[in-house]
């Protein structure tokens, strides 16, 4: 789904036209990334979270050459579904007539 996509279905749900759409889409998205900027947690009950991580800096390595290249230590978005969004993606259930175990799935 693409942002576009999204604001067709935004648009779709009641009287709005597509301009609405996009302001309620943008608006949706520059908060998330306005707390995230501000170092805040954003918590959608019943969907994730929304965090960031710190990485530390280390020592990479150019993959084209092999030269090492220091890599400076860094902030990155991190979203952590809730049980309610992984249990909807990952149905409870048979798999070829075998239990499923979403920490060890079966082997190919």
């Amino acid at each position: 789904m693409t942002k576009a996509d999204l604001v067709d279905k935004v648009t779709s749900l009641g009287d709005l036209t597509r301009r609405d759409g996009e302001v309620i889409v943008d608006l949706l998205f520059d908060s998330v990334i306005g707390a995230l900027k501000s170092g805040d947690k954003i918590e959608i009950r019943g969907f994730g979270s929304f965090r960031t991580r710190q990485r530390n800096s280390r020592i990479g390595r150019n993959p084209k050459t092999g030269a090492k290249v220091d890599v400076p230590a860094k902030k990155v978005p991190f979203f952590k579904p809730s049980k309610e969004l992984r249990d909807l993606v990952n149905p409870k259930g048979l798999l070829n007539g075998a239990a499923v175990n979403a920490h060890h799935p079966p082997p190919m």
